[in-house]
């Protein structure tokens, strides 16, 4: 497995190493001791996801308050979206910015995001199915969110949030600079 550092502290591309022959492939999607050992911290994954949307689905920014705060690692295992991380760490030098990687079940890429981060996806093939790990439980009391929309977040979705499919919630979550966060940067 290769870990990719991003322009932001914190969030990490994981690339697995492919072994192809006439029967397929196979891949070893995750290897605890190695991710450890790549983002310098214990993480325990307690609780696996998956969604299934179709083009055009956006889903996002989503965060969880504290105490019941989320890393996550995250992959697209059919058709293709474009994940996206934004910094919400307070006092971090790169709070506001972003990384967006195209995640896909050709390039079998994964994107860490840890906590601190608001995450959010775009779909942008006909279908897809999307799956992550989180280190914590979900808390719905905890529910947060960043506008996916928000022009001061300067994000190519690769398609138009104004014609985008979102739910009632992700409509409604503020902008960048109408919301007060709750992390801390601590480097």
């Amino acid at each position: 497995m290769e870990f990719i550092k991003t322009d932001i502290d914190g969030p990490l591309i994981l690339q697995p190493r492919l072994f192809n022959d006439a029967r397929g492939y196979f891949f070893e999607s995750y290897s605890q001791r190695e991710f450890n050992e790549a983002v310098g911290y214990d993480v325990q994954f307690v609780q696996d996801n998956e969604s299934r949307s179709t083009r055009g689905v956006m889903r996002g920014l989503h965060f969880q308050r504290p105490p019941f705060t989320q890393a996550k690692l995250v992959r697209c295992v059919i058709g293709t979206v474009l994940d996206v991380a934004v910094d919400i760490r307070r006092g971090s030098p790169t709070y506001g910015k972003h990384v967006a990687v195209e995640l896909s079940a050709e390039n079998h890429r994964q994107l860490f995001v840890p906590r601190g981060f608001a995450h959010g996806f775009a779909v942008l093939s006909d279908i897809a199915v999307f799956q992550y790990k989180c280190d914590n439980y979900y808390a719905p009391e905890a529910d947060g969110g960043i506008d996916i929309s928000d022009p001061a977040l300067d994000i190519d979705w690769h398609l138009d949030p104004a014609t985008a499919l979102l739910s009632e919630k992700d409509l409604r979550h503020p902008r960048l600079s109408d919301f007060d966060t709750p992390f801390t940067y601590n480097h």
